[in-house]
């Protein structure tokens, strides 16, 4: 399966420590969401590669629009391996 690059545009913490990454790809139309310990979200890139099956789609124009301009913002100002 393909890989498909997607970019960090929201990072939540809840107050049970757990961080939530949301990757999306640059049209923000696909989005893959990882929740991890809080501990761990010192190793977060500002992207990453995933393999298009796992990408979910986004349902919302609003959203999508969000997220699009986010990852303009972010291949702006970050390489893809730029610990963000």
């Amino acid at each position: 399966m393909t890989d498909v690059r997607a970019w960090l545009v929201e990072r939540t913490y809840s107050d049970r420590d757990l961080l939530t990454l949301v990757y999306a790809t640059s049209d923000g139309e696909r989005y893959l969401q990882k929740e991890l310990a809080g501990r761990l979200g010192g190793e977060t890139t500002a992207a990453i590669d995933v393999e298009e099956g796992r990408l979910a789609q986004v349902d919302d124009d609003a959203v999508k629009e969000r997220y699009a301009a986010e990852v303009e913002r972010m291949t702006a100002q970050h390489e893809p391996d730029d610990m963000v």
